[in-house]
């Protein structure tokens, strides 16, 4: 099955957790060894399997530093690319905070308090 946006997130965590299962299967380990190995219990790799919802997300990045699928988590959520311009204006520094834009400045600009009350 696709991930597609129209799922729902159950069914994205069930599709995840059976390959997951496939990935495990291809290697050859039982679900105690990949358990053992990613430093997780069966029990929680059982659930990453099924795709329950109750999996912490650090299980889930041990068993696929595992299975060596993590650097595909570089396609799900590239690093941005910053303009030359934008390297330059930053000069080495990393961005901390969203910058405010505008529209939402001048908006916040317009709101008085009712006078008449």
């Amino acid at each position: 099955m696709k991930i597609v946006k129209t799922l729902t997130d159950e069914a994205i965590l069930r599709e995840l957790g059976s390959r997951l299962a496939a990935a495990r299967l291809d290697r050859n380990l039982t679900q105690i060894q990949l358990a053992e190995e990613a430093g997780v219990s069966k029990s929680t790799l059982q659930r990453l399997e099924s795709g329950e919802v109750a999996t912490q997300l650090s299980g889930f990045l041990r068993v696929c530093r595992v299975l060596d699928l993590l650097e595909r988590f570089e396609a799900l959520l590239p690093e941005p690319a910053l303009s030359p311009i934008a390297q330059l204006k930053q000069q080495g520094r990393r961005r901390q905070r969203a910058k405010r834009s505008k529209e939402s400045s001048a908006m916040a600009k317009k709101w008085t308090w009712d006078k008449s009350v």
